[in-house]
């Protein structure tokens, strides 16, 4: 990287405000500085890059498409500077933090509601979680660990197996009651919502259910589990969803169980850490603590019956 190509970081910060206000005195305001030193800024960016990046209309700035391009390149650099830094100062003071990529329905409805118990254990821990939807490179990226779902595959890191995923049929209690869901059988006839990563999901439990259809793979599609449960609990249709993952709609009613028959999916839950870095106190520490309750979860599995 060759250092003179990279202009001062405080142009490149009254540039991206002034381009997201459209005004340099509005910029000035956000930023602290005079009109007149944000403009100066401006112009020494342009200067330093042979290129006009804003066209001066009377009392109003536009972007030109040069601009756009360099604002729409350097605005996810300066916000990783930023999350950098953030990360960064929460060590001060502590070397306890843990810094791990989570899924984010595992996160928000099996990691969080769990974390008082983690942190009665090791008061002294600190703990930066961030949503990661894919295996990335832990030489790039700044984690400790990450959760993740599938087979234990991730390129230089070691997988530890969590629980397998177990899922159950679920509607809103009117829905059921409109369409008379009685039997197994009765779940061919009505709206049936898929997640997207667990396309086969629905063929494998009617098999498991000893119910034939040509018609399993009908039906809405969701990225996520918390929208395919809301869209349930709303009554649009009939879901597959993971029970740990819907414990409060369970509780509350919004959702109830329709049949005892739950599928259990070959993938699991994984916690991985890259192989080729010695593992820090608080990272084995919190690995422990996840095994084991993934061993409570899996003794402790309640069958909650169709109501």
């Amino acid at each position: 990287m060759k250092r003179g190509f990279i202009p001062p970081i405080d142009c490149l910060i009254a540039f991206e405000s002034a381009a997201r206000h459209g005004s340099f005195t509005r910029a000035a305001e956000e930023l602290f500085l005079t009109q007149g030193a944000v403009s100066k800024q401006v112009r020494l960016l342009e200067g330093r890059l042979g290129v006009e990046l804003f066209k001066r209309i009377r009392q109003r700035i536009v972007l030109t498409d040069a601009g756009r391009i360099y604002l729409h390149d350097i605005r996810g650099t300066l916000e990783k500077m930023t999350s950098a830094t953030r990360q960064v100062m929460s060590f001060a003071g502590s070397e306890d933090v843990l810094n791990v990529a989570v899924l984010p329905t595992f996160g928000t409805r099996w990691l969080a509601r769990r974390l008082p118990r983690f942190h009665e254990r090791y008061p002294e821990a600190s703990f930066n979680l961030s949503v990661r939807l894919r295996p990335f490179d832990f030489s790039v990226e700044p984690f400790d660990g990450a959760i993740h779902y599938g087979e234990p595959v991730w390129a230089g890191a070691i997988a530890e197996p969590l629980f397998q995923e177990e899922v159950i049929p679920v509607a809103s209690r009117a829905f059921r009651d409109r369409h008379s869901l009685r039997t197994p059988e009765d779940l061919v006839d009505v709206m049936r919502l898929h997640q997207s990563t667990r396309p086969d999901a629905w063929q494998k439990w009617f098999s498991l259910a000893g119910v034939e259809t040509d018609g399993a793979f009908q039906g809405p599609r969701f990225d996520q589990f918390t929208m395919i449960s809301q869209a349930a609990a709303s009554g649009l249709g009939v879901a597959l969803v993971p029970k740990f993952f819907i414990e409060e709609e369970l509780a509350a009613g919004t959702l109830v169980r329709l049949f005892d028959i739950s599928l259990k999916l070959s993938s699991a839950y994984h916690f991985v850490y890259p192989e080729n870095r010695t593992l820090r106190p608080v990272v084995k520490s919190f690995k422990a603590w996840l095994q084991e309750e993934a061993r409570e979860q899996q003794v402790d599995r309640e069958t909650l019956l169709p109501q």
